[in-house]
């Protein structure tokens, strides 16, 4: 089975998908990851240089998944151009995923809202989708939770790979969402 990971930005993969997809490469499913942005807005300093910290660290955070497909779309601007569909939607027909695993359109960013959309556009009509979880759970309503008390440590030091982000309040944040 082959399943296909994107998010928004450098991080979003481990903050909010992680989990899932350690669970289906134990079952040695294909796993493809793609990050959308390149997180250059997500911190303090030369955009440059955080746009190249904000890659390695997904990088070396998504080893054990997988390397990363980063389409270094500018932050805080997915989907303005409308060649990130065209090339989104290239990528995800030359994997033809069985699944895809994105965020929810009522996100509470912008780029995960538009990224939402893109997807259920170029792919929603005959690939599977299914959408993460929201920051603290904010307009979203599950239809089913997957446990992944197994692999909750690995998405935990994924995490923690994420040095110009501050993980630690992301560790907090995970550790109480899956806490119930």
């Amino acid at each position: 089975m082959k399943i296909l990971a994107i998010g928004a930005h450098p991080d979003d993969i481990e903050i909010f998908m992680y989990g899932i997809l350690a669970l289906y490469k134990k079952k040695k499913y294909d796993l493809y990851l793609g990050v959308a942005t390149d997180g250059s807005l997500g911190g303090v300093g030369s955009k440059q240089k955080l746009r190249e910290k904000r890659i390695l660290e997904t990088k070396k955070a998504l080893i054990d998944l997988g390397i990363p497909h980063c389409f270094n779309f500018p932050d805080g601007f997915l989907g303005h151009d409308i060649s990130h569909k065209e090339i989104i939607r290239e990528y995800v027909l030359s994997i033809n995923p069985d699944l895809i695993v994105t965020h929810y359109k009522k996100d509470y960013h912008s780029d995960h809202k538009n990224l939402s959309r893109i997807i259920t556009e170029v792919a929603g009509h005959y690939i599977p989708v299914i959408y993460c979880e929201t920051m603290m759970g904010i307009n979203f309503f599950p239809s089913y939770y997957v446990d992944i008390s197994e692999v909750f440590q690995m998405k935990k030091k994924a995490i923690l790979c994420h040095k110009s982000q501050s993980p630690k309040r992301f560790i907090n944040l995970v550790e109480m969402m899956n806490g119930y």
